[in-house]
């Protein structure tokens, strides 16, 4: 185990909600400089890449942050913490398209932005795919679910349509992987 790098002397909640928790540690470098950092302490979550005959299954809603709808890969956490992720992104897959897998492949787990934030997703491949009815939240209403062609997701990447960097980035590993 290597030498801790930076060492939190006092961590204070400044904000707290049922999603997230914003927390400002005071910490000493390993230089012996003292520091703050901001963090955002949010659960994982689950993205799934729902691919059949050729097309990934894509959400489209409205994202308040940054005030604009957007196309993406179906994705989503719970406030539980326990829940296996293969349970989650099944439950994710089903609720925002009403797609139930037969096979969920486990890709990889990446971190959403750890320069500031705690919270990290695990990325599926859901294949043979049956359509049922889909279970929305309220924080859902207007999604919309379309399948697109591989090779016209990976222009709407190139061309800026997409913007979410975890459904990118989950179509990077995919790629890489050699699983698109």
């Amino acid at each position: 185990m290597s030498k801790q790098e930076i060492l939190r002397t006092k961590s204070t909640v400044v904000y707290r909600n049922r999603w997230m928790t914003v927390r400002e540690d005071e910490v000493v470098r390993a230089d012996g400089s003292n520091g703050i950092y901001g963090v955002v302490e949010k659960p994982d979550f689950a993205v799934i890449a729902a691919i059949s005959g050729g097309e990934v299954h894509l959400v489209e809603q409205y994202r308040y942050p940054v005030d604009g709808r957007f196309w993406e890969l179906p994705q989503g956490s719970w406030e539980e913490q326990t829940i296996d992720p293969l349970t989650l992104a099944s439950a994710e897959l089903r609720e925002e398209t009403g797609l139930e897998a037969a096979s969920m492949q486990h890709i990889g787990h990446l971190f959403l932005a750890y320069g500031f934030c705690t919270q990290g997703y695990d990325v599926f491949l859901a294949s043979d795919l049956v359509q049922r009815d889909a279970r929305r939240e309220p924080e859902e209403q207007g999604l919309l679910v379309r399948s697109f062609p591989i090779a016209q997701v990976e222009t709407m990447i190139a061309h800026g349509e997409i913007k979410d960097a975890t459904t990118i980035a989950a179509f990077g590993l995919l790629r890489a992987r050699r699983l698109l």
